[in-house]
């Protein structure tokens, strides 16, 4: 069985799919829908933000959220995978490759110094890409408004 795989940038009908997506992919925050949906718009005219979805089939199956901004350490603008997730049945077929590539493309027409991302459980894909480890990610969670006032 032939398939064919389409990487495009994400449009507000593929809205419902990728907060599908994004559900299976969080596992510090629950994806809330009326939260989902004000984000993806803010996404949708950032400039500095690409939405990227892959579709095998006109099914959307992966997507990669990144962004791009200046930075002084780099002399220019960086570059950072936010997000990328492929439904678990499709993964091993190069989707995510090509989301990545496809993210460096923009990144690269942007005049981007490098590209940077946290991962726990895919080093292997990503030094398969070329990446290299660099730095220990650190987080802290801020409280804020929206949660505080579901804590009370």
């Amino acid at each position: 069985m032939t398939t064919c795989l389409i990487i495009r940038v994400a449009e507000s009908a593929d809205r419902e799919a990728v907060f599908a997506l994004a559900r299976e992919f969080a596992t510090s925050f629950d994806v809330e829908a009326a939260n989902f949906g004000l984000v993806f718009d803010e996404l949708m005219q950032s400039p500095d933000a690409r939405l990227l979805i892959a579709l095998v089939d006109n099914n959307v199956v992966g997507y990669l959220l990144g962004f791009d901004h200046p930075a002084f350490f780099a002399n220019g603008r960086v570059a950072w995978v936010e997000e990328i997730m492929v439904e678990p049945d499709q993964r091993r077929r190069g989707i995510g490759r090509k989301l990545m590539a496809e993210f460096e493309h923009w990144t690269a027409s942007r005049n981007a110094r490098l590209i940077a991302l946290a991962t726990r459980r895919a080093g292997d894909f990503y030094r398969s890409l070329g990446y290299e480890e660099s730095a220990t990610y650190f987080r802290r969670l801020l409280e804020t408004e929206h949660a505080a006032s579901h804590a009370s």
